[in-house]
């Protein structure tokens, strides 16, 4: 099925190749619909940098959301300078040598361990003297998995993510205001009142003691699907229950249904099957079609065999797994021709790299409801050699 049917129509030939288009008449609609959990929940929404960062459109995410939430310095500092609202960030470990500038710059700072928490204990009373405002809270691990593929799930056996309860040191809790959380992963709201109701069991007795608590980020809340009234719900009871500010940090949900990454034939070889070689690069340019894995969809196109000319595509690159899969069309493919992957927004543009020198993918903004495009960024040699020495 496809999922961003505003680019049905959309001449893929407007844009160079390889490029990341955006429609921002979607993003909206996105943002419009986080925005009334947002009004009706009492939550506080939060973008999260880590999915989607094109900061292009970060005045129009700060419109409807309260903030952004960053993984570090870099994303911190982003969301200060393009989104506005609430900065809070996150990290599986902070560097020392960083520290000071974060703290001068984030609302909320999340550690992932009682033993970080203390060893910046200096730097933090200083901060607090400049910024009486600022908050600071802990990543619990309730230790309640609900995903499905290991690599993304942030409560398997031996995650180095959020403290299980046997780990906290409960008699070194002054100073915390906050509590986060983290199981899904663009998951829909049965996952997370599964987690919620496991972190009452294991942390209930701590709720009480704080101001706010972070449900963490992986909800599919723009999803067709999602059950928006039941996180309405969820957050409002939660909240009256605990007497607490209630954050959401959903991150793909800001971006699902919005992109295309258009690409072009290079080349049709045959070895067992039709091979087609593309500008674009599954590990350079969709990571996430070998890590996770998972086949991303391509406009106007069907599995292996569902319509009459079946191809293997392939990226550039001299990794003999660079394959995004075996897709079929209506047509004989030529060379020249453009493919447009689907749903390419979120967690693709963020984790692109330039292995074997592949030039990174254009950027364009278009509004599929003035039909207005701007392209705003190419890239070239110099983005390459300047990541290295």
């Amino acid at each position: 099925m496809t999922a961003s049917i505003t680019f049905l129509n959309f001449d893929l030939n407007r844009v160079p190749s390889p490029c990341f288009v955006v429609d921002e008449a979607v993003i909206e609609k996105n943002l419009q619909k986080l925005h009334y959990v947002q009004t009706q929940s009492g939550a506080k929404v939060l973008a999260a940098l880590k999915a989607f960062s094109f900061w292009q459109l970060g005045g129009l995410t700060g419109k409807y959301l309260s903030g952004t939430c960053a993984s570090g310095l870099h994303e911190l500092l982003l969301g200060k300078e393009a989104y506005g609202g609430e900065t809070h960030v996150f990290s599986a470990a902070y560097k020392a040598n960083e520290m000071t500038e974060i703290l001068s710059l984030a609302d909320h700072v999340v550690f992932n361990s009682c033993g970080q928490w203390q060893r910046f204990q200096t730097e933090i009373k200083a901060a607090k003297a400049q910024r009486p405002e600022l908050k600071f809270g802990l990543r619990i691990n309730p230790e309640h998995s609900e995903g499905t593929t290991p690599i993304y799930d942030p409560c398997a056996p031996g995650s180095r993510l959020g403290i299980p309860l046997s780990e906290l040191d409960e008699n070194n809790l002054e100073g915390i205001s906050g509590l986060h959380f983290h199981t899904l992963c663009e998951q829909k709201f049965e996952p997370l009142a599964r987690t919620v109701t496991a972190v009452e069991a294991k942390f209930g007795h701590l709720l009480g003691q704080m101001q706010w608590i972070n449900f963490g980020g992986g909800h599919h809340i723009t999803a067709d699907d999602y059950d928006v009234e039941g996180l309405i719900t969820l957050i409002k009871n939660f909240a009256q229950k605990y007497d607490v500010q209630v954050y959401i940090e959903p991150g793909e949900a800001v971006a699902i249904h919005s992109g295309v990454l258009v690409s072009e034939v290079l080349d049709i070889t045959w070895n067992t099957l039709p091979q087609a070689i593309l500008d674009t690069s599954a590990t350079c340019h969709m990571p996430d079609t070998l890590e996770m894995p998972y086949r991303a969809h391509i406009l106007d196109s069907g599995e292996a065999n569902e319509l009459e000319h079946t191809y293997r595509l392939g990226g550039m690159t001299c990794l003999a797994g660079d394959v995004m899969g075996d897709y079929s069309f209506a047509k004989p493919l030529v060379i020249g021709q453009r493919v447009a992957f689907d749903d390419m927004s979120h967690y693709t543009m963020v984790k692109t790299s330039t292995f074997n020198g592949i030039g990174l993918p254009a950027l364009a903004l278009w509004n599929s409801k003035t039909d207005e495009l701007k392209l705003v960024k190419e890239f070239g040699y110099d983005d390459f050699k300047n990541r290295l020495s």
